[in-house]
């Protein structure tokens, strides 16, 4: 086992394509190991604020509908940077 000195967080994104430039993130999962083993796990869907195309949806399975009452990526920052600092 790993004895770690500070948190470790690794972060999973589902997107609606691969061009970081123009595609925006579906989903946003993370989970963080603290130093003492415990882990905390979120997982959320993010409303793209653009549709989701079908070569998309059918890589990932999330589709407008799943996403279309989510918040957004701006709306959910915030937390994300919380659990992530440190």
């Amino acid at each position: 086992m790993i004895q770690l000195k500070k948190p470790l967080a690794f972060i999973d994104l589902e997107t609606t394509g691969v061009n970081p430039g123009t595609d925006r993130i579906v989903e946003i999962a993370i989970v963080k190991i603290l130093p003492d083993n415990t882990k905390s796990i979120k997982r959320k869907l993010v409303n793209p604020e653009m549709p989701i195309p079908e070569s998309s949806s059918a890589v990932h399975g999330i589709t407008d509908d799943m996403v279309k009452d989510a918040p957004t990526f701006k709306q959910v920052a915030s937390e994300l940077k919380q659990m992530l600092d440190g």
